[in-house]
């Protein structure tokens, strides 16, 4: 062929055998080259059994792909179809090329056969659900081996459900589904020596482009830090561990509705007065009077990030069992549950089986002097130069694998992407308008402070 593997994880991902893997991390990885390459030794391999699919989200970004997979293929004989937007080889083998700009056109493939799928930036994918779908496509009349492929960087609409399905179980490690092996290989600039070596400026170009951070994570390949988050200000300083919250602190809950979608329940504190919080062994964090703390939640969302299809009844008796008699002050909720539909309204049916609601101030991007919700959401994620308004136990997972990681609606920069797992940040913007948040008079007192103790809840001292 006229192209080689690189040694490393360039190779590793164009000899695997397993099913699905997903080949990302940092910028000048190889990656594309390692997609190409691998449907290259795959027509060697099948002849006119090999079928391939790529796919981006937008044509611009597919274009390219294509200009380097010209440089690949032709060589070796291939043809490139524009008309058909495929690859052609005298074997008989074929590749297509296609964008996907609307997650519904993955089901424009449906009864297509191909023995190969690749995904190009698989984070751009604000939901796995297209995604998955394409796999329905792979099979094989002939017996030919079929298998799913991806590339990617950190950031973009797709990274959080990316990282908890792929990265989070660690590099290199098989994972098994259905019978299915699914691996992440990770990729840094260091595995692409040819493209250092063919331009050794291009480090220096990259730190210019961005933030130490964001430089960090385009190098070596870090998941951590987010591209383009719309809650920007967020970080490890709005995690804490969890303490017990005193009887004093006024507790509700906040709710986002969903059957076929993912359904969120958040229950929420509102400190009474500044305390400091530690068990001794971790930092001490102060929350001051008036900050929002989550010390609980309810994510209803499946394997797929899919809704799990519980009725009213059964959302009311699962938050019932986990608050066991709590005292809730205030519970505010979505309020397409009070729409009239014929028959009784969620709320409604909610509300017989023991959980009352009032509907929620919906309002995301405020007009004309309008209260912003994802103001609300930022000012308090973001705080002062005393610290953050707005705290999340750490054992409020969901919310701290979707929420950070959100992106901006491409359409309305003032709006986060409704495309991608937006719903437990929807829930914290209802408990965010239910308490706003108003700054303090310049000069003025938060109020008396104590120290609570995260690993027993008893009072330490008073100031």
């Amino acid at each position: 062929m006229s192209w080689t593997p690189q040694p490393g994880p360039q190779e590793a991902f164009v000899s695997s055998e397993v099913f699905e893997v997903v080949y990302g991390g940092a910028r000048g990885g190889g990656k594309t080259d390692a997609a190409l390459g691998e449907f290259a030794a795959h027509e060697r391999t099948h002849g006119a059994n090999a079928r391939g699919l790529l796919v981006r989200r937008t044509r611009t970004a597919l274009e390219p792909t294509i200009e380097r997979a010209k440089q690949i293929y032709l060589p070796n004989g291939a043809v490139w179809r524009g008309e058909r937007s495929r690859f052609e080889w005298p074997s008989g083998a074929t590749f297509y090329f296609k964008h996907l700009d609307n997650d519904a056109d993955a089901d424009l493939y449906q009864g297509h056969s191909y023995t190969r799928v690749y995904v190009e930036e698989l984070t751009q994918f604000p939901s796995p659900i297209p995604v998955d779908k394409l796999k329905a496509t792979l099979r094989s009349a002939a017996g030919v081996p079929c298998r799913f492929r991806a590339t990617c960087n950190p950031g973009g609409g797709g990274h959080g459900w990316v990282k908890a399905r792929y990265i989070d179980p660690g590099p290199w490690t098989v994972e098994v589904e259905d019978g299915l092996g699914r691996q992440f290989i990770p990729a840094k600039l260091a595995d692409n020596p040819k493209l250092l070596g063919a331009d050794p400026e291009y480090i220096a170009r990259l730190r210019q482009s961005g933030s130490a951070e964001l430089v960090k994570a385009w190098l070596d390949g870090d998941w951590s830090i987010v591209e383009g988050a719309f809650f920007d200000t967020w970080s490890v300083r709005n995690v804490v561990k969890p303490f017990k919250i005193p009887e004093s602190w006024t507790r509700y809950r906040a709710f986002d509705w969903g059957f076929a979608s993912p359904f969120s329940v958040g229950w929420w504190a509102v400190a009474s007065e500044t305390c400091r919080v530690g068990d001794g062994h971790s930092e001490v964090v102060t929350i001051r009077r008036g900050s929002l703390i989550r010390y609980r939640e309810w994510y209803g969302a499946g394997p797929k990030m899919q809704g799990v299809r519980l009725t009213a009844e059964g959302i009311a008796a699962g938050i019932l069992e986990r608050e066991g008699g709590e005292a809730i002050a205030d519970s505010v909720a979505d309020p397409s549950i009070f729409s009239h539909d014929g028959g009784p309204t969620i709320a409604e049916r909610l509300a017989t089986a023991g959980c009352t609601f009032r509907p929620a101030d919906n309002t995301r991007v405020g007009r004309l002097g309008a209260l912003s919700g994802w103001d609300q959401v930022r000012s308090r994620i973001t705080g002062d130069d005393l610290g953050p308004m707005l705290f999340v136990f750490e054992t409020c997972r969901d919310f701290i694998r979707t929420v950070p990681v959100l992106q901006h609606d491409p359409m309305n920069p003032e709006d986060l992407d409704t495309a991608a797992e937006d719903h437990i940040a929807d829930e914290t913007r209802y408990a965010c308008l239910a308490r706003p948040l108003i700054a303090p008079a310049p000069g003025s007192r938060w109020g008396a402070t104590r120290r609570i103790s995260a690993r027993r809840g008893e009072s330490w001292m008073t100031v």
